[in-house]
C-alpha cells in the first residue's frame, strides 16, 4: 500500500483540468473533453477524480491524500467508484443539456442524479461555524465521498436563480458548459483564450480571404 506521502507526490503532477465553468458540477461535465467530436476522457483513474475534487475546492488536501492512499490499497473499489462518477457526469450533462436546449429533461438522467443527491444527503450534517452553520459530510474515508459534493453542486445550481444562465460554448468543436456571469449575460465562449480567440482568428481569416478573392 502506498503511503500518504506517496499520494502527495502523485497529486503534485501538473493538473489537466481547465476550470472555467464557474460551477463545480459544470466543470465536472467538462472532464469529457471534445465530447461531440473526438471524446477525450480526463478522468482516467480514481486519482484524477480525487484531484478534480481538490482542484475545484470540493475536498481538502488531507482528504485527497487519504483517498489516494486508499485507492492503492483497494483498486477494485476505486475503479467501481470511478465508473459511478462517469455515470453521474453523464446524467448531469444530459440534465443541463436539455435545459440549455429548452427541451424536457430525460427521466433516466434526472433519476440518476436524484439517486446521487439522495445518497449525498444521507451523509450531510450541520456543523457550527464562526458565522453560523454550514453543511458538512460525514464518513469522509468512503471512496464515494468524492461524489457527494459534486451531486450537491448540481442540485444547488438546478434549484438556484442562476439556472437560466447555464450555457454551452458557442464553438461546435467544444460546447463546454459554463455559468454566464457576465454583466449582460451574453457570453458565448467557455473561455476567450480557449475558444473565443480561435473564433476571432477564423473570422479574420475568412474576411481576408473574401477581400482577396
Amino acid at each position: 500500500m502506498k503511503s500518504q506521502e506517496d499520494a502527495r507526490i502523485l497529486r503534485r503532477r501538473p493538473p489537466h483540468f481547465d476550470l472555467i465553468a464557474g460551477n463545480a458540477a459544470l466543470d465536472f461535465v467538462n472532464t469529457l473533453d471534445d465530447r461531440y467530436t473526438k471524446p477525450k476522457e480526463l478522468l482516467g483513474d480514481y486519482l484524477d477524480l480525487a484531484r478534480f475534487a481538490e482542484d475545484t475546492g470540493l475536498l481538502d488536501s488531507a482528504r485527497v491524500d487519504r483517498l489516494f492512499a486508499q485507492s492503492q490499497a483497494d483498486p477494485a473499489r476505486a475503479q467501481q467508484v470511478l465508473k459511478w462518477a462517469r455515470e453521474l457526469r453523464e446524467a448531469i450533462h444530459d440534465v443541463f443539456r436539455a435545459i440549455i436546449d429548452k427541451r424536457p429533461v430525460p427521466h433516466m438522467a434526472l433519476a440518476r442524479l436524484n439517486g446521487s443527491v439522495q445518497n449525498a444527503a444521507e451523509h450531510m450534517r450541520l456543523v457550527p461555524t464562526k458565522d453560523g452553520f454550514a453543511w458538512s459530510f460525514d464518513d469522509l474515508r468512503a471512496f464515494e465521498s468524492v461524489l457527494w459534493p459534486i451531486a450537491r453542486a448540481a442540485a444547488d445550481l438546478l434549484t438556484s436563480d442562476q439556472l437560466p444562465y447555464v450555457r454551452a460554448c458557442y464553438s461546435k468543436t467544444c460546447e463546454w458548459f459554463f455559468l454566464d456571469t457576465s454583466k449582460n449575460h451574453h457570453r458565448r465562449w467557455c473561455d476567450m483564450t480557449r475558444c473565443g480567440n480561435r473564433a476571432k482568428a477564423q473570422r479574420f481569416y475568412e474576411r481576408q480571404k473574401k477581400a482577396n478573392s
